[in-house]
């Protein structure tokens, strides 16, 4: 069994961190262009270069987790992060932007939810999915968090400021990630607990089957992510709606994934991640449905903002959780970190 205070250590750094890298460019890439002058293609294009290095250390990020453990990985993502948000912060030349955001991409890859699952894999094997579904809880917040945090720092000290706040509240995860017992899930299941099950995908062909299919399922989710989140707050403004109330509800889409999350913590175990996965997959078109209507209509950008994020939230738990049971947890970090390198690269051209 992993100890809750591991899952709430776990829970805050994943709000810090996804706050002040992913969530970043989100809130701050139109000051960005303005006051660099730049386009927005080559401002939003760091965060893309970020993505693509997020897809090339995928594999070898994986192994190190199997390897060493959450706990060295992690402390190591929070350093490269918060060197990241200082280079950003100090940028007026294209090249060290871009240089500034690829080392972001190092440190994302290090400290997001698939380190953070791995790391859950090492520790708790086939029970960590309890512990997964815990840390998405808070996690889910980030953007609800750092979204206005960032736009009220912005507009009092501007966004240079800002982002070097982000550095120092990156290198506030450390302690965090120091928690992380640096053990590995001997087998036995806990007291209580019912022994685990063999994995699904048992055969060779099975294996290549469900890989395939999870690579897929998660590159989809993670390109709308990546395009919500870099660009949700401009498309709602695009649609009609004033900055102000533009950031407002985007983070309502915080509010939902963290619902949607709560409800898969307490009622979650009775129903199979893969169908948790194919019930999101199926009520997300509407919530782009709704968002259409954003312009016209706050309460429908209301519900574009939470039903996105809801469904947007059982994915980012099925993306740890399916591989729990399809596959060999003894080999979650390294086959898990292969399948989802599709899942940065093609992203990056959202």
């Amino acid at each position: 069994m992993i100890a809750r205070r591991v899952v709430v250590a776990l829970g805050l750094a994943q709000l810090i961190s996804w706050g002040t890298t992913y969530y970043l460019i989100g809130g701050f890439g139109e000051q960005i262009s303005a006051d660099l002058g730049w386009g927005r293609d080559i401002v939003y294009g760091g965060f893309a270069a970020a993505l693509l290095m997020m897809g090339v250390v995928s594999p070898l990020a994986g192994r190190w987790v199997d390897g060493r453990g959450g706990r060295e990985v992690m402390v190591s993502g929070a350093l490269i992060n918060a060197a990241g948000c200082a280079g950003l912060a100090l940028s007026h030349q294209i090249g060290t932007y871009f240089a500034s955001w690829i080392v972001l991409g190092l440190g994302m890859r290090l400290t997001l939810y698939d380190a953070a699952f791995a790391a859950l894999a090492r520790i708790g094997g086939p029970e960590a999915r309890r512990a997964m579904s815990g840390i998405t809880l808070l996690g889910g917040l980030a953007a609800t968090v750092f979204w206005p945090l960032g736009h009220t720092l912005s507009e009092h000290f501007g966004w240079r400021i800002a982002v070097l706040a982000y550095a120092g509240f990156a290198l506030l995860t450390i302690p965090l990630h120091l928690l992380i017992p640096n053990k590995r899930f001997a087998g036995v299941p806990s007291s209580g607990v019912a022994a685990p099950k063999q994995p699904r995908a048992a055969s060779r062909r099975q294996l290549a089957a469900a890989g395939g299919l999870y690579a897929v399922i998660m590159t989809g989710a993670n390109f709308l992510n990546a395009g919500m989140s870099a660009h949700m707050i401009a498309v709602l403004s695009g649609l009609g709606l004033t900055v102000t109330v533009a950031v407002w509800i985007a983070t309502l889409r915080g509010i939902g994934q963290s619902a949607a999350r709560l409800c898969e913590v307490l009622f979650g175990g009775r129903l199979d991640p893969l169908a948790l996965n194919l019930m999101a997959c199926l009520i997300m078109p509407l919530s782009f449905i709704a968002g259409l209507f954003s312009g016209t209509s706050k309460e429908m950008g209301i519900a574009f903002a939470l039903l996105y994020g809801a469904c947007n939230g059982i994915l980012t738990i099925t993306r740890g959780t399916l591989p729990l049971i399809l596959f060999d947890h003894r080999s979650y970090g390294t086959l898990v970190g292969r399948l989802i390198v599709p899942s940065f690269i093609l992203p990056a051209a959202a």
